[in-house]
């Protein structure tokens, strides 16, 4: 069975930092695009960051540049997402996604291949 096993989330002040992971299993993670989509309240849902593990492009949002970093480690089959100063607007679950052709698809939820289930990340002001 495929798996996406998002952890990490919690209540963090704004400012501070967290660090997503994301633990894949079922499917050839090597050969697969693997990010993060969001959804807060009231909020679209948002393709935040991808990686893409063959060639090791990434996307980020532009809402998230300069403060998220996505990275791969191929040999444990996880990805993580270190978000540091993080804001109120940050707040939302995290769903890790994957998906197995265009790193352009990560805006785009409906054309990921599998999803995982959600970590709730909270910042307070």
């Amino acid at each position: 069975d495929v798996q996406l096993q998002a952890s990490g989330g919690g209540l963090v002040q704004a400012g501070r930092s967290l660090r997503l992971s994301c633990a894949a299993s079922g499917f050839s993670f090597d050969d697969y695009i693997i990010g993060w989509f969001r959804q807060a309240p009231g909020k679209e849902r948002e393709g935040v960051s991808c990686i893409s593990n063959s060639d090791g492009r990434t996307y980020y949002a532009d809402s998230v540049k300069g403060r998220f970093t996505i990275s791969s480690v191929n040999a444990e089959n996880t990805v993580y997402l270190q978000m540091n100063s993080l804001k109120p607007e940050d707040t939302a679950v995290y769903h890790c996604v994957a998906v197995d052709n265009l790193l352009e698809a990560c805006t785009n939820w409906d054309a990921m291949d599998y999803w995982g289930k959600g970590t709730l990340v909270t910042v307070s002001s």
